[in-house]
């Protein structure tokens, strides 16, 4: 029934698929960019719908920086730069060195005092820089882009010298980002990932038509999977940069599973080889994409946007990826001319490994045990990182400059306190003098490099005379809605604190420390800098509960569709571990995990589920008819060891292309993945057959070290040809038939 209907229909499928090829390469590349750092932040949480009350109220606090030499830049180009920033349409106010004097001076404040109050902010006593700091208008912060490159422009034709000015901000570091993430920037590590995995499908297929034909077809589901994407509105960041090589993945192993056991098939005489090997794969197929989808659904527990949105889109890539390996590749098995390859490579005996493993089975999981005790002290040593500088490559320009600012200018990160001064009847100084006392506690902390409100502006000695109060309310008045500084006529005061790392205290102890200094007063913190800080943990914690439904969905699934419920707590072990192991690993040497790190728990877990599922269903189905544990394993092994091993292989080497990506997210996403993936293969290869050789057999049989056992059904050779060894060797493959013999 199966190869009848490809034998019809093939080449139209097939046909479908390159017609279709084109414009969904199209659809494909319009999916926007967006890296902005708020969509990290988490959604729907008390701390969140407070930042967006204080962007209603004051405006998004969005800001350029421009580090200028002291010593080469007089005040009148400052003010000439700061002349053609103002022009910009998405820039809403620049503030320089000299209009924050003039502005400090206009209230009474004096020339010493007022060039003192700039320090940390536009200039240092003892630096060899000065600032100028561009605001972003709403219409700057929807175009960061044409923003940034606008103010490149500027100090392009005012003709700086570009190795001496300094540019950051979020606006700054949000475009790069955006252009690192960007699938233009994602296409040198994307070839050479299609590069490894041809490489790999021809050692699996030994044949370049099949392998070329196939990688197209893989091709074909990555850009439907992109072009579905685009039509959900979605938008690219640096989480699902790494989406193509995921399907390419799902779809491969798939695909190397279904040509082993149609190879095997032509091998043995089948006369319907196409049909028994969709059989084959079907079952454990359908489960393993069941397993993975849950698996990445799971991410939708996290209250990050990006994560939720990479689950989704995963999931329904690894439906894209089952409609291409278990739908197109049996039509191109059908319609390519092949029939013998010659392939240059080694035949691996996994039913001697399997024989290998059964008799050392005790020490194998001993050694387990106590790889799993010390790498769990690992875990307790995991600590999260969100820090989007942290993101941008070590070489960038970008990072450079943001370093330059904050060494010789200022600090970056900011902490906004909102004085609320709702139900309290109080006059302006009299606000005035409340906010400078708070200001002050604020100040006081030693972590805090500079602080800024609209009672900066006004002198320490405030008029005794009726004729100039009402003068300074009037400008105060005048400037108050054009500054940003208070807000809700009068009501709300904004107190913008600059913090600095040099005590090697987060930003999450630094709020602390201010909230208990300020106690009792009617102040509230926000900021992008607490928010990014408390996603932090608000991603550790997403971490561990997707991880942990994943873990008991697919138990359950396992249990379900093994019909056993030994069976399937056992298959999870090997397939948890691992993913126990790296990150343990990751642990002791202290690297911080970021946000793309953190989802690869669950995303290798549905994945790692693939090969245990092509394992336990030839397992189970010997072990039923009354073989012992151990030929159980040697069967499966001998079954699905080979597509087992290269599917992983395809999968481990593909993610590690990603570690090419100047994108640091990409590159740990892809190290990480690719180390979780070689660690599988400790588990499906060595500690899942150790685990069920434990199992008590319906014939019980032991394997003396020296006598004879039941030897791998191999390449046509009968049962009693072969003697069985401890550990398998490794012999050189001989010619075998892949052709249509249907």
């Amino acid at each position: 029934m199966i190869s009848q209907f490809y034998r019809q229909y093939s080449r139209l499928i097939l046909w479908g698929v390159a017609l279709s090829f084109p414009a969904l390469w199209y659809y494909a590349e319009q999916i926007p960019s967006n890296n902005d750092i708020e969509t990290w932040l988490p959604r729907d949480t008390p701390v969140r719908r407070e930042y967006e009350e204080f962007k209603q109220d004051f405006g998004a606090e969005e800001l350029i920086v421009i580090g200028l030499p002291k010593a080469d830049t007089d005040a009148k180009l400052v003010e000439a730069i700061a002349g053609r920033l103002d022009r910009i349409p998405g820039i809403r106010r620049c503030w320089t060195p000299a209009r924050m004097i003039s502005r400090m001076t206009e209230f009474g404040v004096d020339d010493d005092d007022a060039n003192a109050r700039l320090n940390g902010l536009l200039q240092t006593s003892t630096g060899d820089m000065i600032g100028i700091i561009a605001i972003l208008s709403d219409t700057g912060v929807k175009n960061r882009a044409q923003t940034a490159a606008q103010v490149r422009s500027v100090l392009n034709y005012c003709q700086l010298d570009p190795d001496r000015i300094a540019l950051t901000g979020a606006p700054i570091i949000v475009t790069e980002l955006d252009r690192l993430g960007s699938q233009k920037s994602n296409r040198r590590f994307f070839l050479i990932t299609c590069a490894i995995s041809l490489g790999l499908l021809y050692y699996s297929f030994g044949h370049w038509g099949l392998s070329l034909a196939m990688l197209g077809a893989t091709l074909w589901g990555i850009f439907l999977n992109q072009a579905i994407l685009a039509a959900c509105g979605g938008e690219m960041n640096f989480i699902l940069g790494s989406l193509a090589v995921m399907v390419m993945i799902f779809t491969l192993s798939i695909a190397v599973h279904v040509v082993s056991y149609y190879s095997s098939a032509v091998k043995h005489g089948d006369p319907d080889p196409l049909g028994t090997a969709v059989r084959v794969s079907l079952n454990p197929c359908l489960l393993s994409t069941l397993t993975t989808l849950l698996g990445l659904v799971s991410l939708n527990v996290s209250t990050i946007l990006p994560v939720s949105q990479f689950g989704y889109a995963a999931a329904a890539g690894s439906l894209v990826a089952l409609l291409v390996g278990l739908g197109i590749t049996p039509a191109l098995l059908t319609v390519m001319p092949c029939e013998t390859q010659n392939v240059v490579s080694f035949r691996f005996d996994f039913r001697r490994w399997g024989a290998g493993v059964a008799q050392y089975r005790n020490s194998i999981l001993l050694a387990t045990a106590v790889l799993i005790a010390v790498t769990g002290l690992g875990l307790t040593k995991l600590k999260p990182d969100l820090n989007p500088a942290e993101f941008l490559p070590r070489n960038s320009r970008v990072r450079s400059d943001l370093l330059r600012v904050e060494n010789g200018l200022t600090n970056v990160d900011s902490i906004e306190a909102v004085v609320d001064f709702h139900g309290q009847k109080l006059a302006f100084l009299d606000q005035l003098q409340q906010v400078r006392k708070i200001e002050g506690l604020i100040a006081a902390h030693p972590d805090v490099n500079h602080t800024l409100s609209l009672a900066s502006f006004f002198p320490t000695e405030l008029p005794d005379t009726a004729l100039g109060t009402a003068r300074m309310l009037g400008l105060a008045q005048s400037y108050s809605s054009e500054d940003g500084l208070i807000a809700n006529r009068q009501r709300l005061w904004k107190i913008s604190a600059r913090i600095g790392h040099d005590s090697g205290r987060s930003s999450i102890d630094i709020l602390a420390d201010l909230q208990q200094a300020v106690k009792g007063y009617p102040v509230r913190f926000t900021g992008l800098t607490p928010l990014l800080k408390n996603a932090q943990f608000e991603i550790f914690d997403g971490f561990w509960q997707s991880f942990t439904a994943a873990c008991l969905t697919i138990t359950i699934v396992m249990i379900l569709s093994l019909r056993s419920v030994v069976t399937g707590l056992i298959a999870m072990i090997p397939n948890i571990i691992p993913i126990w192991l790296v990150f343990g690993g990751i642990g002791f040497l202290g690297t911080p995990v970021d946000i793309g790190m953190m989802m690869t728990g669950s995303i290798s877990l549905g994945i790692s589920v693939d090969c245990t599922f092509h394992f336990l269903v030839q397992y189970q189905q010997a072990y039923r008819r009354g073989k012992s544990s151990v030929e159980a394993c040697q069967d499966a092994l001998g079954h699905s060891g080979e597509p087992m091993l290269d599917s992983t292989l395809i999968s481990a080497l593909g993610m590690l292309a990603l570690c090419m990506s100047s994108f640091t997210p990409t590159s740990r996403f892809g190290m990480l993945m690719a180390a979780q993936m070689g660690a599988s293969l400790l588990g499906e290869l060595v500690i899942l057959p150790a685990l069920l050789c434990l199992r008590p057999g319906r014939r019980p049989q032991t394997i003396p070290a020296e006598s004879p056992a039941p030897a791998p059904l191999d390449r046509g050779e009968s049962e009693t040809e072969l003697q069985i060894h401890p550990f398998p060797v490794i012999e050189p493959r001989r010619r075998r038939r892949v052709g249509a013999a249907q």
